[in-house]
């Protein structure tokens, strides 16, 4: 792939041949950065599994960057009410099911209690593909929708590998202090080895790095986290 001028010449300040501590590749993803916009400090973590396992959770950052996520909750009843005490954005049971259905896409994560999960899994379809789909391991199928939203509110995020064993995840903006980012990153990457398969063996995780939006990729020395 051809790269601009801009990139190329931040990547002179890059050893390809070194790994770094967290914040000091975070201080050099920081001095690489050069798009007008406030670019998104990304982690991406390769980790050893077998094409029948996954990695996927939670982990609530301890620095937040992200703007207030819109809160969808399947309920009824006192349930219902519960959800709409805690702040969620849209609450409702089988005519918003429908209107899911139909295309609705107004929201960004998506709970539900567990008696709505019979019908919920009907969306499928619709909130499969776009993560949405809510999920016990990831606490957003739970009866305490008090808790789940507090903590979702808080900035809890969902991490999960993908088809090539890959978990991406934005730990922060390029706008932030290093010292900030470099901790929310080594708390999700902490949190991404706690998650390794009982029958694992070798190395987990095989590769780390972090990346702004439009700039390359650090790699990060793990074996000080472990």
């Amino acid at each position: 792939m051809k790269r601009g001028k801009k990139y190329q010449e931040a990547v002179k300040k890059l050893d390809r041949e070194k790994t770094y501590t967290v914040l000091d590749a975070v201080r050099l993803v920081k001095d690489m950065s050069y798009a007008k916009f406030d670019e998104t400090v990304e982690l991406h973590v390769k980790v050893a599994l077998k094409k029948s396992q996954s990695v996927r959770d939670t982990v609530v950052l301890p620095h937040q960057f992200a703007a207030e996520k819109r809160i969808l909750v399947f309920a009824k009843g006192d349930k219902a009410q519960e959800a709409l005490d805690a702040g969620a954005t849209y609450v409702g049971d089988a005519d918003l099911i429908e209107k899911v259905r139909g295309g609705w896409m107004d929201f960004d994560i998506c709970v539900a209690t567990p008696d709505m999960m019979k019908d919920v899994g009907k969306l499928g379809p619709v909130l499969g593909r776009r993560g949405l789909m809510p999920n016990p391991k990831t606490q957003t199928v739970t009866m305490d929708l008090k808790g789940a939203l507090a903590e979702l509110k808080k900035g809890r995020t969902e991490f999960r590998s993908d088809k090539t064993g890959v978990v991406h995840m934005a730990v922060g903006k390029v706008s932030m202090d290093a010292e900030k980012i470099a901790e929310n990153a080594e708390l999700a990457i902490r949190e991404i080895m706690k998650r390794r398969p009982s029958d694992a063996k070798g190395d987990f995780v095989l590769s780390t790095s972090v990346a702004s939006t439009m700039g390359p990729g650090v790699m990060i020395e793990v074996r000080e986290l472990a």
